[in-house]
């Protein structure tokens, strides 16, 4: 079993930062490839970024290339998205999600295959 929990959301103007964290406890944080996403108010929850067990592979969703990181410290149990550039259409709720038994290498933009989830933290970007 693996729980997670999101801190870090706001509410932030338009062309700011947030850095949304993650903690993971339970089993071992770095045999679980991580995820990041988003869901806005009638909207589906979609993929903003991935990584791999150990922090060498990345993915990002087009909308949010060259303006979110995702990064991990593994040691710490802690996941991070680094947001830059805010824009009115990154306001949703942001969720980490975490997927074990994976190839250290491997990283999932599929939201149905991850299997813990945390309970989200809003961000609010205003224009």
């Amino acid at each position: 079993q693996v729980r997670l929990a999101e801190s870090g959301g706001g509410l932030v103007q338009a062309g700011g930062s947030l850095r949304l964290s993650c903690a993971s406890s339970g089993r071992s944080f770095s045999m679980f490839g991580m995820g990041w996403f988003r869901q806005a108010p009638g909207n589906e929850r979609e993929f903003v970024a991935a990584i791999s067990r150990g922090g060498q592979s990345t993915s990002y969703a087009d909308s949010v290339k060259g303006r979110f990181t995702i990064s991990r410290v593994n040691h710490a149990n802690t996941l991070y998205l680094q947001m830059n550039n805010l824009k009115p259409e990154d306001t949703a709720v942001y969720f980490c999600a975490a997927k074990g038994g994976i190839v250290t290498s491997t990283v999932i933009s599929d939201r149905e295959r991850y299997e813990y989830w945390g309970q989200g933290t809003q961000v609010t970007v205003s224009s």
